[in-house]
């Protein structure tokens, strides 16, 4: 955090930067998000996927939940590869490169976040930080896709849930653009998502950079909701 932060002084009016946290110490990971934000100027942080098998959901992470809340501050959820279990029940038993391809940027990447997403929903994780907000990535994690689904059946489940699912989705999640490069799965995002919570991302080394500037070019909105997609919605959330 200390050398992306000498980075973003050294290039303030073109860089900013999320904080990586050591999530196996949940204590130590809110002191440093902390010291991120206010010493080094982050403007939030990024965490990748699970914690020894563990999802955000899990009681251990609430400080630092609590504290990306009281610093007023998102979590941008990322993948990561899947438990070795996982690896092996889903995607083992293939023709490499093809198992590994698909647990990832092929598939279970984007699965695994997007159910990363509805497990923090479903337990209750946003009755307890009402004012938190996470970001996702490649257009949504397939949820904008099964929100409707998704919602309709968790939300009759008898429980404790204040709200329906999809009206939590909506008011904590904000979905970018990263690796999705084609208008399809932009108009069902846009559609569900709203244009107040999308934002343009790139996915270097996965994508090219010019690939997605030329989609962004080509998005088929007005442009005043162009740029609330690239900069604006950015701008407001990261406080940039």
């Amino acid at each position: 955090n200390d050398r992306v932060a000498d980075a973003v002084r050294a290039h303030p009016s073109r860089l900013a930067a999320f904080a990586t946290l050591p999530m196996v110490d949940p204590a130590a990971a809110a002191r440093e998000l902390e010291r991120a934000v206010t010493k080094l100027q982050c403007r939030g942080a990024l965490i990748n996927g699970t914690t020894n098998g563990l999802f955000l959901d899990h009681p251990t992470f609430a400080p630092v939940l609590e504290a990306a809340q009281a610093l007023n501050v998102p979590i941008y959820l990322h993948p990561a590869p899947p438990p070795p279990a996982v690896q092996e029940a889903y995607f083992g038993g293939l023709p490499e490169p093809y198992g590994f391809m698909l647990s990832i940027a092929g598939w279970g990447w984007h699965t695994e976040t997007g159910l990363h997403a509805l497990r923090m929903i479903v337990a209750g994780v946003f009755d307890r930080f009402p004012q938190l907000q996470i970001i996702i990535g490649h257009m949504g994690e397939d949820l904008p896709f099964s929100l409707a689904r998704a919602s309709g059946v968790l939300s009759r489940v008898p429980g404790s849930l204040s709200r329906p699912v999809a009206e939590s989705f909506h008011d904590h999640f904000h979905v970018t653009t990263s690796g999705y490069f084609t208008i399809p799965p932009f108009l069902c995002a846009l559609s569900v998502v709203g244009i107040e919570r999308l934002m343009f991302s790139v996915d270097y080394p996965y994508s090219e950079n010019a690939v997605g500037r030329a989609f962004l070019d080509a998005l088929p909105v007005a442009p005043a909701d162009r740029d609330k997609i690239a900069f604006g919605n950015a701008e407001r959330l990261l406080r940039l």
